[in-house]
Order: C-alpha cells, then sequence, then structure tokens
C-alpha cells in the first residue's frame, strides 16, 4: 500500500471557533492507482492534499489521525526531515492556479533544474539535461529550457509545472485543480498528457476537482466529499453507474450528457453547512429529501457495498 488515510481531522483555528474542513476522512492508494476527490467549494479537497503535504497554513492544525506512506506515518516527522525526504522529492504537486506559479524572472529550465539539485546531488548540466527530457515528455520540448515563462501560452506553462512536479520521480503527484482556466481544447491536451504520463511512468496520483468527466476519464477510484467527510467512495465506474448516497446522485445528476434522452439536471437545495457549527449527525441531512430522524441525530458510518471496494455514509444504505 502507497498511501493510507486514517481519519484524518485537520481544523482551522479563527476567532470564532474551529473550522472543521477535514473531519474523519480515510482512504487508501496502491501504487500505480489514482484517486479523485471531488465535491463542492470548501469540502475539504485542497485541505486534505495540503494535510498529506504538510503544507498548511499556520492557522491549521491535524487534531487527529494517521497518514501512512509506505508504511511510515509522516505525521510524526520533523518539518525538516518530512521536506528533505518526502516533499517533492516521494509526494510532489500541480497546485491550483498552476500557471501563476512559474517564477517570472528566471527560465523554465532553471526553474525546475533548481528543485532537482535542492533533492539530489547532481551538478547542474545534469540536471538541465534531465529538465530537457522532461519537457520533451510532457510535449512542451527541450528547444524551450531557456523560455521565461510569459513566453508560453497557457497550456505549456501548465505542462511546465507537470514537468517540475515529476523532476524528483516522485512516488505520488497530488494534482489540485490541475486544468483550472484553461480552455476547452487546452484542457483536453493537458488530461491527454495526464493519462499519458500515467501510463508511461505507471503514476500514483490523486487528482481533486470539481468536473467530474476529468475524474472520470484520469482516475480508477473516486471519493465524493462533504462538508469536511467523505460521502462515498469506490472503483469510479461503480460509483457513477450506482451512485447511493442522495448527494451523489444529485452531483451526477446535475452533470449533462451529450448521449441518451435529454433529462432535467438534478439540483441541490440550499447551501453548504457552516463548518464553525456543522449539523448533527448526517452534515448533508438539512439538504437532503430523504432525511430520517436518525440522520438528524447518529453520524453514518460508511458501509460497504456486497463485495465490492464501494463504500457509503449513510443511513439509507443497509
Amino acid at each position: 500500500m502507497l498511501l493510507q488515510v486514517e481519519n484524518l481531522r485537520t481544523y482551522f483555528g479563527v476567532i470564532r471557533g474551529e473550522v472543521k474542513a477535514v473531519d474523519g476522512v480515510s482512504f487508501e492508494l496502491d501504487k500505480g492507482q489514482s484517486l479523485g476527490l471531488a465535491g463542492e467549494s470548501g469540502c475539504g479537497k485542497t485541505t486534505t492534499a495540503l494535510s498529506i503535504l504538510k503544507l498548511l497554513p499556520l492557522n491549521a492544525r491535524i487534531k487527529e489521525g494517521k497518514i501512512l506512506f509506505q508504511g511510515e506515518n509522516i505525521l510524526k516527522l520533523k518539518d525538516e526531515a518530512f521536506r528533505k525526504g518526502y516533499r517533492w522529492k516521494r509526494i510532489s504537486l500541480i497546485s491550483q492556479g498552476a500557471m501563476n506559479a512559474l517564477n517570472p524572472v528566471m527560465t523554465v529550465g532553471n526553474q525546475i533544474a533548481e528543485a532537482i539539485m535542492l533533492h539530489k546531488n547532481v551538478k547542474k548540466d545534469e540536471a538541465i539535461e534531465h529538465v530537457g527530457k522532461l519537457l520533451d515528455l510532457v510535449g512542451v520540448g527541450k528547444e524551450r529550457l531557456a523560455r521565461y515563462p510569459h513566453e508560453l501560452s497557457g497550456g505549456m506553462k501548465q505542462r511546465t509545472v507537470i514537468a517540475m512536479a515529476l523532476a524528483c520521480n516522485p512516488d505520488l503527484v497530488i494534482a489540485d485543480e490541475p486544468t483550472t482556466a484553461l480552455d476547452v481544447i487546452t484542457e483536453a491536451q493537458v488530461l491527454g498528457v495526464i493519462k499519458e504520463l500515467q501510463k508511461k511512468l505507471h503514476l500514483s496520483m490523486i487528482i481533486i476537482s470539481h468536473d467530474l468527466s476529468m475524474i472520470a476519464e484520469t482516475c480508477d477510484m473516486v471519493a465524493i466529499m462533504y462538508a469536511g467527510k467523505i460521502a462515498e467512495q469506490g472503483d469510479v465506474v461503480e460509483v457513477y453507474k450506482n451512485p447511493l448516497h442522495p448527494y451523489t446522485q444529485k452531483l451526477i445528476g446535475a452533470f449533462p450528457s451529450i448521449i441518451g434522452e435529454k433529462t432535467e439536471l438534478s439540483t441541490i437545495s440550499g447551501f453548504p453547512p457552516d463548518l464553525l457549527n456543522p449539523p448533527s449527525g448526517c452534515r448533508f441531512h438539512p439538504r437532503c429529501e430523504y432525511a430520517m430522524d436518525i440522520c438528524r441525530k447518529v453520524d453514518p458510518i460508511p458501509v460497504k457495498i456486497k463485495d465490492k471496494e464501494h463504500y457509503v455514509a449513510c443511513h439509507l444504505v443497509k
């Protein structure tokens, strides 16, 4: 097992109390697998990723849980040990708004080479040679080594950031909204690069996105998050074809399809809860048309569906 997240709770301290951004999240990822984290804005997807990378803001605290990376609980490591031994070397990040993550006064070649030299004992010439191969791999081309970020298109910048994430041959790549702000054509090209890299390099990935179709294209597994918790998770085809949690059903029903009969899209009434003071019981119950008394009082425990790798946290599912 490459990664195991067990009962992770990450809270943000604010003047009025604690925001329970991630509240009891658990999932696993094998080598070569890809997991999609989906859900509304503010449901805890990015906070989960930043907890794994130990890149949380100063007012955030991991209150409880374990993050086991190849069996080692990385939460017990000191920051310096984690930075040298894990971050970027074994776990890397394609951050949200990655097109603005590049230093505008450094060439793209030097930026990626700097990351390599920081984590590996190599000379600059060797690092630059490796960067050229990476840029060829992601479709930017080594002839653009000496270019500055403003000389590249949005899609080229995104591919360059992907190359940077691969610079130290990590075991796990976390991609947070990797196609944000790209047009449809460029988005398709970048997704093509990600899928090709997964196949060639046997990459393990966690992909965070609002776009359910992107997760369907690039991921083996999916976890649907709501208000800091995982509502449903499992094989991506199984979850999409047989969604059992009312929230998952609404999310998938709100996504238009170009095939089959035309149907009215689903909507979810109300608003996500305030995570300073979340509702008791199931956090989705104030917006759920099937809510029962038990839903208002008892937080549901994830239930495994028969012999499938499909888990649902809902009182409707027995």
